[in-house]
């Protein structure tokens, strides 16, 4: 009950949302920019403690709220399924669902070690085990909770794939189209990471590149986003968190005793 009667949370969060939602999508060059990276900017702004703005009472709500809210993103996601079963059945072939093997190489076995190197101890679990995006928030904070280490490890991920990824993925994908290396189709397969933003992001340089392909490519690309959301929620909950937990166990046995041997 204290959470819902902190209005002061509720009144600066709507005015957040109405502001980004009037300023709208802009588009810079080939870069599509969307009003929840402007309502992250916002939010951080008025959570700095030197602007007195919001108090530690308050922020600690918000971290609560935020719990809930992405239990109704997850049911929201589930219910989604049901209509588009046949698509998924009929049309994502075992590409799509193997996709999901190239975030598991990138993020676990080069991320972790990489993280760990970077001075990172438990919070490198939850910045390493996914993409960290809404869904692998809410299986941090089911399993270990947002305040724990994993919880700072996938909110700072998260924080910085809104920030940067919808530009990163934008210039990697007009890179990748250009090179002419590799089918649309595949390009499209690929910028379906399970991230709304990062997706469209990518889809308008390939869009641009291939346009007579391009329903073409939305679809794929749709597709792989959704199995990535999908199939990636149990992938992510059964095997990646508790494989990247492992490997940080067994990396930072082999620090302690190369510390200890010398």
């Amino acid at each position: 009950m204290k959470v819902l009667r902190d209005y002061k949370v509720h009144l600066l969060a709507l005015v957040v949302v109405l502001a980004c939602e009037f300023i709208g999508k802009q588009s810079i060059w080939i870069i599509a920019v969307y009003p929840m990276l402007y309502a992250m900017i916002i939010g951080g702004i008025i959570s700095v403690p030197k602007l007195k703005i919001l108090k530690l009472k308050n922020m600690n709500n918000a971290s609560a709220i935020m719990i809930v809210t992405l239990m109704l993103l997850i049911a929201k996601l589930g219910v989604s399924v049901g209509p588009k079963i046949d698509m998924i059945l009929k049309d994502a072939k075992l590409a799509l669902i193997f996709q999901e093997l190239g975030h598991f190489a990138g993020t676990i076995l080069l991320g972790l070690p990489l993280a760990m190197i970077l001075g990172m101890k438990r919070e490198a679990v939850g910045a390493t085990y996914s993409v960290a995006r809404e869904p692998n928030i809410a299986i941090v904070a089911d399993k270990y909770g947002l305040d724990s280490a994993e919880g700072r490890g996938v909110m700072a991920m998260y924080v910085c794939g809104t920030l940067y990824g919808a530009i990163w993925m934008s210039i990697l994908a007009s890179a990748m189209a250009k090179l002419d290396i590799l089918h649309p189709y595949a390009l499209a397969m690929g910028a379906g990471v399970g991230s709304g933003s990062m997706m469209a992001a990518s889809l308008a340089p390939i869009s641009d590149l291939y346009p007579e392909m391009a329903s073409e490519i939305k679809a794929y690309a749709t597709t792989a986003n959704l199995m990535s959301s999908v199939v990636g929620i149990y992938i992510y909950t059964l095997f990646s968190l508790p494989f990247a937990s492992f490997l940080y166990n067994i990396f930072s046995r082999l620090r302690r005793n190369k510390e200890g041997a010398l």
